[in-house]
């Protein structure tokens, strides 16, 4: 009789103790215990994004998820000598991967001309005459990626650096922002743009200001006027698609060496209609090659027909999915601020006749949103002026009066330029603001010159919009700017150009601490996708997505900031990436 009651005292001890033990104890809880993980990490400085659990030595991997978290003690119960793989991070900083939630992702073209960065417009034309001499006739030669506001003159280029080099080939170098091209003669001829072409709605062809003649710089919806007569390679449908596997992965390798798990891609403004191409991704998963995770959009629209047909590719793509995901719509309202089409209330301060480009009228931008929202889309729209968000701010709000809310988890992509009085509507209407820290820095070399002291203090407000308890998302808008979440980071703790500058940074009230940054870059961009339950934290249940950094993020100086490695990538519990030489 007494061992039957010892007996049932220890068992209700045991339970008791259980029950009211720290998740820490056990290493997170008992959901793992006495299981053998596949991979561990320990020795680590983890900062998990986890409020509950700040920060952890180690963590366990089980699976694609992660099984525990906690102190090295608590996960060395989860290791079994010659089954689990073990990192020993050596004291290495430890946090979840990057989550790029604006991108323009796709494969790497090894002959794309890379202008960025350049300062001497002379080498635009060196670059594309290099090019040339190693293709036929008629064979486009395409580039990009040049900012005139770096260039020496801060002039904007003209077809005169092209036509000397490439009279027989189409030649079309994107401005770093994707919203404006600098083509040659030979492709004005082809498009028929001469003097008399009529610039069209929401776009503008540059012309020369004595003669009226095209320069060669087009603008917006401008370019669909763009035409190459591009001579198709001559490779055979198997050439061509071995061909396609290798850009594509290096585009891969390029993101796991730089620690990036997710991708959302958004829908450039090359043309309207239709949605993110996922075929290569399909490919790439089918041979468990995949080595990121993929949301991608469609074009907003208000067409009945266009939205069946994405309803369609959202159950072929469901939410639920943790590796290629369909639901967010992307609409344009503006162009940039670089271009000068981002649209705003008042005019540019250096062109006062000039107040942006919009890309439809309001009652066009309603309608769509009021039909995408009804059909229970998530949208994004690309607004950088002051105007443009407020547009966008109008029409999510009329959404919700006419269609009643819901978690929709709308967004506005860039929202770079804010009044004041819209800052709190954000987090009223519950709008996303999927913002790029890079484009701080590089922008604010010639903000104030085109908008005017006043209105940049609304400028990149991240502290603002968090102080209002508004929901941001950090990418980068690769590749607009590099794909690197080093230079973001550095971006919203400095506010500082690249090269670095005396002082406290500009507009420095609205710096971020490192972990929002990071936090920004990993939880927010995953709420922003509706998977802030399955990603962007390390803790138990969640996806094992992680980094180990060669510096310590939260310490080093901020110049250092940009020299950090990473040194392991691992996603869904596998290390897809080492970097050489890390131990």
């Amino acid at each position: 009789m007494m061992r039957k009651y010892f007996t049932k005292l220890m068992l209700s001890l045991f339970l008791l103790a259980i029950c009211s033990c720290k998740e820490s104890d056990w290493g997170q809880s008992l959901k793992g215990y006495g299981t053998t993980a596949d991979l561990v990490i320990t020795n680590a400085k983890i900062v998990t994004i986890d409020k509950e659990r700040p920060q952890a030595e180690a963590v366990a991997f089980l699976g694609e998820e992660i099984m525990a978290v906690g102190t090295d003690a608590a996960i060395e119960k989860f290791i079994e000598e010659g089954t689990t793989e073990v990192i020993d991070a050596g004291g290495r900083l430890v946090i979840p991967g990057f989550n790029d939630a604006h991108t323009h992702f796709n494969a790497l073209d090894p002959d794309y001309i890379d202008l960025r960065y350049i300062t001497d417009p002379a080498l635009i034309t060196e670059r594309v005459k290099a090019q040339v001499a190693k293709v036929e006739p008629g064979v486009l030669i395409e580039g990009g990626r040049w900012e005139h506001e770096m260039f020496y003159n801060k002039q904007w280029p003209s077809k005169e650096l092209l036509d000397p080099v490439a009279p027989d080939n189409p030649v079309v170098l994107t401005r770093a922002d994707g919203h404006s091209y600098l083509v040659n003669s030979y492709v004005l001829k082809l498009s028929g743009i001469t003097k008399d072409t009529p610039d069209p709605a929401g776009g503008e062809i540059q012309r020369d200001p004595a003669t009226g003649e095209p320069t060669g710089i087009v603008k917006e919806t401008a370019r669909l006027l763009i035409k190459t007569g591009v001579q198709e390679e001559t490779l055979s449908p198997e050439e061509q698609v071995q061909k396609s596997m290798r850009e594509w992965q290096a585009a891969f390798d390029m993101a796991k060496h730089l620690g990036v798990t997710s991708v959302q891609i958004v829908k450039s403004s090359t043309q309207p209609g239709g949605y993110i191409d996922p075929t290569m991704y399909d490919k790439f998963r089918a041979v468990g090659k995949l080595t990121l995770r993929v949301y991608f959009s469609g074009w907003l629209t208000a067409d009945e027909e266009e939205l069946a047909e994405y309803q369609t590719l959202k159950e072929k793509y469901p939410l639920g999915d943790n590796w290629i995901r369909f639901g967010m719509l992307k609409g344009f309202i503006d162009g940039t601020l670089g271009s000068g089409t981002a649209l705003f209330f008042e005019p540019f301060a250096d062109e006062p006749d000039k107040s942006g480009l919009p890309q439809m009228p309001y009652e066009e931008l309603e309608k769509r949103v009021l039909a995408a929202d009804k059909a229970g889309f998530q949208i994004a729209i690309h607004a950088i002026g002051d105007k443009g968000n407020h547009w966008i701010l109008n029409a999510f709000e009329k959404a919700q009066e006419v269609n009643g809310k819901r978690d929709s988890r709308h967004r506005s992509e860039h929202a770079q330029i804010i009044r004041a009085d819209d800052i709190p509507r954000f987090a009223e209407l519950g709008v996303i603001p999927s913002m790029q820290p890079t484009h701080c820095i590089t922008d604010k070399r010639f903000a104030e010159k085109r908008i005017g002291l006043k209105r940049c203090k609304g400028a990149y407000a991240w502290r603002s919009l968090l102080d209002v308890e508004a929901k941001i998302a950090f990418g980068t808008d690769y590749a607009v700017e590099p794909l690197d979440p080093m230079e973001g980071l550095y971006a919203a703790v400095t506010r500082k150009d690249r090269q670095g500058e005396p002082g406290e940074g500009w507009f420095c009230e609205q710096k971020l601490t490192m972990e929002e940054a990071i936090e920004l870059y990993t939880l927010g961009s995953a709420y922003a996708e509706f998977m802030e339950d399955r990603k962007g934290m390390i803790k138990e249940g969640y996806l094992g997505d992680v980094v180990i950094l060669n510096q310590d993020l939260m310490t080093i100086a901020p110049e250092e900031i940009m020299k950090t490695k990473v040194d392991y990538t691992i996603l869904g519990g596998k290390v897809v990436y080492k970097r050489e030489g890390a131990r």
